[in-house]
């Protein structure tokens, strides 16, 4: 990264500008890829392709990720990155409604979401533990995602689309798609809007937790990085511990909102005890139970949002703009924070208006009417 900027005293700058340039890809690239492939008429089937092309396109610009040597390169390159690993996350996420049935959706929400709570772990733990240089802890992530995508790519059983059945392609009404009618279907626009702002609010808790350990908490950077090691640990712990198991009890019960409001409502306490940390335990306790809700949320938010698609013929799409609603807040965060943190008050004012963001995504799921 730049010196000139980290030495301004704009890591936090840098980490925005990059961060939310990458979003662009990852907005772009994820509601296009999903469309693309409800349109694939490739003998592999629709979605594999775009998850082993996914997946090959992040991995090669992973490893170039040492090679950079500013900030507007890394920009560049982060980009690529944002875009191909969404346009393989697009495909992933489809494969749910196309392949299994409504009561057992709960359940494979939940295994996708411990999925990625996983990866979270091995993406800071090789770097951090097994691979400590920044070419080699590049390298091996860049390789872990070809080889992790690899078994569900061989084993998905994903049928070939007939090229009859491929609608035709208007550019006009192609475009026209990606805009989904609040008027028309609001429980769609209401499941939107309640991810955005239950991921607004994750983002904003932990877009700064290396310098929240820094600055607040009054940690040496070598200490930080550490701790920071020991918080996504037990977020992962969390979420591990409810994710399925908060999947499989919606599924029994047949409800969805109330377990996305009260797994919503965890997670803003979780933003409070943030607000009122002063020490290295209080976080770590705020930590883990921040990943129980999330993990909870994870599993049952993404069900019910499959139970209010549109159309079957466009999942993908519409799945991809549902995850516009994971992206932007990458955007936001940054805007909404560093304000917070710079001027208004510091971290305290920031984790509490993280729980107030996130308790308005528990407000937003009450309106939707075609899912219990």
């Amino acid at each position: 990264m730049s010196e000139q900027v980290a030495g301004t005293g704009g890591k936090e700058t840098a980490l925005a500008i990059i961060l939310g340039v990458g979003v662009i890809g990852s907005v772009i690239g994820n509601p296009l890829a999903g469309a693309l492939s409800d349109r694939t008429t490739s003998r592999w089937g629709r979605r594999r392709p775009w998850l082993v092309g996914g997946a090959l396109v992040g991995a090669m610009a992973i490893g170039l990720i040492p090679f950079q040597t500013s900030v507007v390169a890394l920009t560049i390159l982060w980009l690529f990155v944002q875009a191909s690993v969404n346009s393989s996350y697009a495909a992933l996420t489809a494969t749910i409604p196309d392949q299994v049935p409504v009561e057992q959706r709960g359940v494979a929400s939940g295994l996708v979401g411990l999925a990625q709570t996983l990866g979270i772990v091995l993406g800071v733990a090789v770097p951090a533990f097994l691979v400590t240089s920044l070419t080699g802890g590049s390298w091996a992530v860049a390789v872990l995602l070809v080889i992790l995508v690899a078994p569900f790519v061989l084993y998905l059983k994903d049928p070939q689309l007939p090229k009859e059945q491929r609608p035709a392609f208007q550019l006009a009404e192609f475009v026209k798609g990606f805009w989904v009618s609040p008027r028309l279907y609001p429980d769609f626009a209401w499941a939107w809007a309640a991810r955005f702002l239950v991921q607004l609010g994750s983002a904003m808790a932990t877009l700064y937790l290396l310098f929240f350990l820094q600055d607040h908490i009054g940690m040496s950077s070598e200490d930080a990085q550490q701790a920071q090691t020991g918080v996504i640990g037990l977020y992962a712990l969390g979420t591990i511990l409810t994710a399925v198991v908060g999947g499989y009890l919606s599924d029994r019960s047949g409800r969805r909102k109330i377990y996305v409001v009260w797994a919503t409502v965890v997670m803003a306490v979780a933003a409070i005890i943030l607000a009122a940390a002063t020490g290295l335990t209080t976080t770590f306790v705020a930590a883990f139970i921040l990943g129980l809700g999330y993990g909870w949320y994870l599993a049952v938010d993404q069900a019910l949002i499959t139970q209010v698609l549109p159309t079957a013929i466009d999942r993908g799409r519409d799945l991809g703009v549902i995850n516009i609603a994971n992206s932007l807040p990458q955007v936001l965060a940054p805007v909404i924070a560093a304000p917070l943190v710079n001027h208004l008050g510091g971290y305290p004012v920031l984790y509490l208006a993280t729980g107030v963001v996130t308790l308005l995504g528990a407000v937003a799921v009450l309106p939707i009417r075609s899912v219990r």
